[in-house]
């Protein structure tokens, strides 16, 4: 692993356990094993470390989300929870961290929760086929968005209830 790689991975596991402000920069070097020097050479700065972390989550993530149908959608849901853990979406994490006004942060999270509501926008049109499905776009959003906060404490469950309702509005919008 090439050390912006090592540094992207290491800061994501740091970022996502403890947060953005809580890490410190001592921490992620040392964890990272790295100087405070080469870290900065590779990513100029904490802010920007942090934009880094989660374009490569983003990208992982909606490799995952190419899927077909509005069900795999929350298949996907669940294996990321177990693959990545439960601990909800470090994107809003991050933006509420910051309150927004870090532009270099708020614009990498507006970017992927336009793309994710993008993506979902396709898979349903792909699901139902032609006609205006904005408004099933946005039920299924809240839903995946739901489950992923609720999933920090009811588990996996909340992702099964999310899926459930999904199932139904999709069969709804079929009749």
């Amino acid at each position: 692993m090439d050390i912006k790689t090592n540094l992207i991975a290491t800061a994501e596991r740091l970022f996502d356990r403890n947060g953005f402000s809580a890490t410190g920069m001592d921490r992620l070097t040392q964890e990272a094993g790295l100087s405070s020097r080469t870290l900065y050479k590779h990513v100029g700065s904490k802010t920007a470390l942090m934009a880094l972390v989660l374009g490569a989550r983003e990208r992982r993530f909606m490799e995952r989300l190419d899927v077909q149908t509005v069900d795999e959608i929350f298949d996907v849901l669940g294996q990321w929870t177990r693959d990545e853990g439960g601990r909800g979406c470090l994107f809003l994490r991050s933006y509420g961290e910051t309150g927004g006004d870090i532009p270099e942060i708020a614009n990498v999270v507006l970017t992927h929760k336009d793309a994710t509501r993008a993506k979902i926008a396709e898979i349903v049109q792909g699901d139902l086929g032609a006609g205006d499905h904005g408004e099933l776009t946005e039920q299924i959003l809240v839903l995946f968005e739901g489950a992923v906060a609720a999933a920090v404490y009811r588990g996996m469950d909340a992702i099964s209830a999310a899926r459930k309702a999904a199932a139904i509005l999709v069969t709804q919008a079929r009749s």
